[in-house]
């Protein structure tokens, strides 16, 4: 399975914005998971002027077989400077929509939610046209830390289940499948006006009616967005690739995720949990929702 299809083919990115994108960063001192975690779009996403921000990071406290993300190094104390560094970096690459994601952090009581809390303030106090998008960790079930998140008032919560219940072991062994749906059914109990959002990966073993068991039940718990994409080996040293599926599988689950009720499928070869994340704008234009004006409103 080492070949890659034709469809797999990603065309090569114009290096001269891509160049600018990585200049911000450097300059501020911040991490991307489009570059830890090698993402096949971040030619395509760099030249657009987008990031996905990686925080608290980028050393990891778990090892999934199948992330490039480092989980070797220790991680390191929180920066209190991040928060205010990730904003200025909204704000120089004028971001109409930003997604802010991190690594797992299990050695935090509360698993880094408060560092989102305070990115997503911060972000709100330089460029409050910009539109939130977080992709968190399942915080090990801590649901006081999740209710810290969601005070903060993001317009999207994302928590991929990453994959079927079957191949969780083998897959995600530190993390728990019923949890992560547990996850994203409080988050809209708990902040009903907020567009939840998941992801899985395909091609390492499940099979098609397994992945639509996992579609029926992100919207038993009334998730909003779903995207799937094509799992692909970061090295030899990650979970082998067991099958490349067909861009014709894709758009099946696609239009069968939209029969379901979801408001929007991404579903491609080469989708990712934040690729062409700001189409989530316009999502909102034809679904608004409308956020409390202060986080005391959250259903107790």
């Amino acid at each position: 399975m080492s070949v890659k299809p034709d469809w797999l083919r990603v065309k090569a990115p114009q290096w001269g914005r891509v160049g600018k994108v990585k200049e911000i960063l450097r300059d501020l001192d911040l991490n991307t998971v489009c570059e830890e975690a090698s993402c096949p779009n971040i030619g395509e996403c760099f030249h657009n002027g987008t990031a996905t921000f990686l925080i608290m990071g980028p050393a990891c406290t778990r090892a999934c077989p199948y992330c490039d993300i480092d989980f070797e190094k220790k991680p390191k104390p929180l920066d209190v400077t991040e928060p205010q560094r990730l904003a200025k970096a909204v704000q120089r690459l004028k971001l109409n929509h930003v997604v802010v994601t991190s690594v797992n952090r299990d050695d935090l009581p509360d698993g880094g939610a408060f560092q989102f809390g305070r990115c997503i303030e911060e972000i709100r106090a330089i460029a409050p046209g910009t539109t939130i998008e977080v992709l968190i960790p399942d915080l090990c079930g801590n649901w006081q830390a999740l209710e810290g998140i969601l005070a903060a008032r993001p317009e999207v919560l994302n928590h991929n289940t990453e994959t079927i219940p079957r191949l969780y072991r083998r897959v995600r062994p530190q993390g728990d499948y019923l949890r992560s749906l547990e996850l994203l059914s409080r988050a809209k109990q708990k902040a009903p006006w907020i567009y939840t959002k998941s992801g899985i990966m395909v091609g390492i073993g499940e099979t098609d009616a397994e992945v639509r068991e996992v579609m029926k039940d992100l919207r038993s718990v009334d998730c909003d967005i779903l995207t799937i994409g094509q799992y692909m080996q970061p090295s030899g040293k990650h979970l082998p690739v067991a099958s490349w599926v067909r861009p014709e599988q894709f758009e099946l689950w696609g239009r069968w995720g939209e029969s379901l009720g979801f408001l929007q499928v991404v579903a491609s070869p080469l989708t990712r949990s934040s690729y062409h994340a700001e189409q989530v704008r316009a999502l909102m234009e034809r679904y608004p929702r409308k956020a409390p004006s202060h986080a005391a409103t959250l259903r107790g």
